[in-house]
């Protein structure tokens, strides 16, 4: 395996995504969302856990806190994903992120009777350099289903972690922190997405003319 243009550090913040092979949707129905949602609480726990088929994130005598990574952010795309991670033990990005595609890729072939790669080869990865561009990131990621048109209402779209970020409940998978601690509370942050839905659109549309004028495959 080729060494990573962008080292994976302990205790930094990274972009972490991915799509279908030629942007083949990955994600046909709602049990394909929630498989992929339960793989990713299975292979973020650094701790023994039972068999998949017996986990559950309560299982007793499962030790939740010790982790491969913290999910600050995620969202699922039809054909792609996208979240923001922190590195917690040495390599833990690239060990969830390979279990987590192998297992699902291993399930959606199964499943659908095919062959071959499910994803568009390794994982990309950009490092968050400073604290502007983690909250300009998880905005990003939060505005994706809204943007692309899969749904008109963010509160109600569950393969995002923005309900955990805007519902007045406490809990949910993510390490939410880092980012809501620097707003007043839960409205300041939804309002500072809110903000944003306009200029994202406009730059989903100039991205998209590029793509069609220059038959370039960037990044959705």
């Amino acid at each position: 395996m080729a060494l990573r243009k962008v080292p994976l550090v302990s205790g930094e913040y990274y972009h972490i995504l991915n799509r279908g092979v030629a942007k083949m949707q990955i994600f046909n129905s709602l049990r394909d969302y929630e498989r992929f949602f339960r793989t990713m609480q299975y292979y973020k726990i650094d701790s023994d856990k039972p068999k998949f088929s017996a986990f559950s994130p309560n299982t007793f005598n499962i030790d939740s806190t010790k982790r491969t990574v913290e999910i600050t952010a995620y969202c699922f795309m039809p054909n792609h994903f996208h979240f923001l991670l922190k590195q917690v033990k040495d390599k833990g990005i690239t060990e969830f992120m390979s279990k987590l595609s192998n297992s699902y890729a291993k399930y959606f072939n199964i499943k659908n009777e095919r062959v071959g790669p499910l994803l568009q080869g390794d994982f990309k990865a950009i490092h968050i350099d400073d604290n502007e561009q983690l909250l300009q990131l998880a905005r990003y990621i939060h505005l994706n289903p809204l943007v692309g048109f899969i749904t008109k209402d963010l509160e109600t779209y569950k393969w995002s972690s923005y309900p955990e970020y805007a519902s007045s409940n406490e809990g949910g998978i993510c390490e939410k922190d880092i980012i809501l601690s620097q707003f007043d509370n839960k409205n300041s942050y939804k309002q500072f997405v809110m903000d944003h839905i306009d200029y994202a659109k406009k730059l989903e549309h100039i991205k998209h003319l590029l793509i069609d004028s220059e038959s370039h495959s960037g990044w959705e």
